[in-house]
This record gives structure tokens, C-alpha cells and sequence, in this order.
């Protein structure tokens, strides 16, 4: 099994608050993860349907069955647990860890674990392996195109199973329309709603155009804000604000959107292999889907937020993201192989009208070493994650 970073955090949280939620989009390894740091805890699925009937009879009773606590996967499916698991924790001795919920569907499960055990429960978000992982576990491909193309769902590097990620992604997509989209979403536009996240992925890396994408679509700007919404709550999208530090300039004030991972990116977009990406059009938002991908990883992995924005001002000038964490970083994501001066010339500019002295810059390329020249970082792919820390 590769060993998942997020762990040492989940177990942070756990020794101290009584309730976690591990949310992340669907098949990114939460369950697996709950019994890898809880091996001794016991496990229910209300995917058992004996279980979930015992739990909707009488959940008071049900959860009273587990006075050392126990793992809850799909506990939305019964949403009487939540108060039930709210007055077990409110009327025992403060127990850090004592419930574990897990879900698929994150909608329900946020919301259920939101409104009723507000101040008693924390939340790990988990995404996706992050290269590091990969590599760690000496899954990592040589060539950043073979992660970019195929992606980083588990389910892709499970050895014991052997799928095709193009077969896996079109299953992917249809067990998320069937499972989550279907109740968010009126049934009679989830044939739209399809359309939409196919189009979706075309703007992947630009700024967010909600009458463009409804114009592609053929539905309402209000559905479309409603139906990104939607993606973005279970972690298919992801979007980053534009820097509120406008540096004496009039800068957009309109976000870009990115998808979580850029192999369920390169299956919407119909791509059908690395040679292919690497004639695309789409490469280099594809690179850029990557880049911003292993920096949410990395921050979600610590329990932090993401804290990424980026800059660009009404003449076009622009740097890719901005990582404003421990120091600020003005980051360019270049599909380049080799580091050449020119690929910092953004960031430079940025850090001279920023005149931070703390601030620093980093060019993200496609080589295989990471070095400094000149004062900027250039990282290579495989470190693009870990690079701060």
C-alpha cells in the first residue's frame, strides 16, 4: 500500500478533537486511509444494508453498540447518526478520536457534519497521491508525462487490479453523475451536466467565464455558477482568487479555474495519450492543471488551507500563482525541460513592485533537477509538492 503524507496529520487532528471528517473527491483513498491510522478501531459501512437499517431504527442505540469509538464509512446515507454521534460525544468524557466518517458523497456528508457537531469535529481533505507519494513508493514515472496524461487517482496504481485510465476515467465520470451530481442536480439535465464539465475542462488554466461556459453549454449563467458550485465542492475543480495585494495597479478580479487532476482533465479534453498531450494545444494547461494540483496536495496533506491566489493586472501581466505560506512565492509553471533565464523574468518583476524582502520566486519546469540560478528556485516536476517545505 503507498503511504499517504495526510496521515501523521490525521493523526494530529485525532489526538484532538472527537469527531474527523476525511472528505475528498470520490476514490482518492479515504477509506483505505481510516483503517491504515486506525487499524484497531472498529469498521462499518452503511453500504451494509443491515447496518444502515440497525443505525435509521435507533441511532442513539447503534452508536452506544461502539463505546470506543468506530470508523463510519457512507455515514451520510443515514443522516440520524449525525445527532446521535453529536449527543454520545457531548454526554461522555472528552475523546479525542473517537469517531471516524467517511463518505463518497460530500455534499451530505459536510453538510451533515457542519450543522450538527460544529467546535466537536475536524476535517482532513484528501486528494489524490501527490508525486511524491508516487515516488516515494517507486510508482513514479521517469517521464512527467506519464503522470500528467494517466493522472493520480489510487485505483491507477493498484497492483492488483489493472486498469485502463481512460476506461477508469468514463466510469469515474459516470458513477459521479449517478451518485453525487443526481442530487444536486435536476435529472432531467444530467446530460447537460456532462456537456458542461466536458467544457469545463477545455478552460482549465484560464480565467473563469461563466457567460462563455453558459453560452457552450446552452444553459443560464446562474446554472452554471450553481453547477461549479457543485464541481468545486467535490473537489473536481478548484479555483484560485486573484492577489487582493494590487501593488498600485488595477488588477482582475475575476478567478481561474483548475481541475484537481490533470489525467481526468486529458480524458475530458479526449486526449488519448502523452504523444498526443505533447502535440495538444491543451499542454500547457495541462502542465499548469499538474503544477497547482501537487500545491493543494501538499497543503491539504498538512491540514492547512491552500492559500493560493495569482497575479495579473489589466495590461496582461501576469505570474501563474502566488503561495503566500511561510514566505510569499511568485511561481511561473513552464513546460520547458531546461531552466532558461528568461522563464523568471514574471516573477522578478513581481517580487520588484512587491518590494517584500522575505518574498521569493520559483520557476516550475519539466526537468529533473531542482537548482537555483540567480536567486530564482527552478523546480523540478518531481519536487514541484514538497519544494517548501
Amino acid at each position: 500500500m503507498i503511504k499517504r503524507t495526510a496521515k501523521d496529520t490525521f493523526l494530529r487532528l485525532a489526538a484532538q478533537f472527537p469527531i474527523i471528517g476525511v472528505t475528498g473527491p470520490r476514490q482518492s483513498g479515504k477509506t483505505t486511509l481510516t483503517k491504515a491510522a486506525f487499524p484497531e478501531k472498529q469498521y462499518v459501512t452503511f453500504d451494509d444494508k443491515s447496518m444502515r437499517e440497525l443505525a435509521h431504527s435507533n441511532p442513539a442505540d447503534f452508536i452506544a453498540a461502539f463505546p470506543k469509538g468506530v470508523i463510519i464509512d457512507e455515514a451520510q446515507k443515514v443522516p440520524e447518526i449525525f445527532d446521535a454521534i453529536k449527543m454520545n460525544v457531548d454526554n461522555s468524557d472528552y475523546t479525542p478520536g473517537k469517531y471516524i466518517l467517511t463518505g463518497s458523497s460530500q455534499f451530505r456528508l459536510k453538510q451533515n457534519m457542519t450543522d450538527s457537531m460544529a467546535g466537536r469535529a475536524a476535517f482532513l481533505n484528501l486528494l489524490p497521491f501527490s508525486a511524491k507519494e508516487l515516488a516515494d513508493a517507486e510508482s513514479l514515472s521517469d517521464n512527467p508525462y506519464d503522470i500528467i496524461f494517466g493522472g493520480q487517482y489510487p485505483p491507477l496504481y493498484d497492483p492488483e487490479k489493472h486498469f485502463i485510465s481512460d476506461d477508469w476515467y468514463e466510469n469515474y465520470i459516470d458513477a459521479y453523475l449517478d451518485l453525487d451530481v443526481k442530487d444536486q442536480v435536476n435529472p432531467s439535465n444530467l446530460a447537460a451536466f456532462r456537456k458542461f464539465i466536458r467544457i469545463c475542462a477545455v478552460y482549465s488554466g484560464q480565467l473563469l467565464s461563466m457567460d462563455r461556459i453558459a453560452k457552450d453549454v446552452g444553459v443560464s449563467a446562474p446554472t452554471i455558477k450553481n453547477w461549479l458550485s457543485v464541481l468545486e465542492i467535490s473537489y473536481i475543480i478548484h479555483f484560485l482568487e486573484p492577489d487582493t495585494n494590487n501593488l498600485g495597479r488595477r488588477i482582475v478580479k475575476t478567478p481561474k479555474l483548475y481541475f484537481i487532476d490533470s489525467g481526468l482533465l486529458c480524458h475530458l479534453l479526449r486526449i488519448e495519450s502523452k504523444e498526443e498531450l505533447l502535440l495538444s494545444r491543451h499542454k500547457g494547461a495541462a502542465v499548469e492543471t499538474f503544477a497547482i494540483a501537487e500545491l493543494l496536495k501538499h497543503r491539504m496533506n498538512l491540514g492547512k488551507k491552500p492559500n493560493l491566489t495569482f497575479f495579473r493586472d489589466s495590461k496582461g501581466f501576469e505570474v501563474d500563482t502566488i503561495a503566500d505560506w511561510k514566505h510569499t512565492f511568485a511561481i511561473e509553471v513552464k513546460s520547458a525541460s531546461e531552466p532558461e533565464s528568461k522563464m523568471s523574468a514574471n516573477t522578478k518583476k513581481y517580487l520588484a513592485l512587491r518590494n517584500d524582502s522575505n518574498a521569493k520566486n520559483a520557476v516550475f519546469y519539466l526537468g529533473t533537477a531542482s537548482m537555483t540560478i540567480n536567486g530564482t528556485d527552478y523546480v523540478s516536476w518531481k519536487d514541484w509538492g514538497e519544494f517548501l517545505s
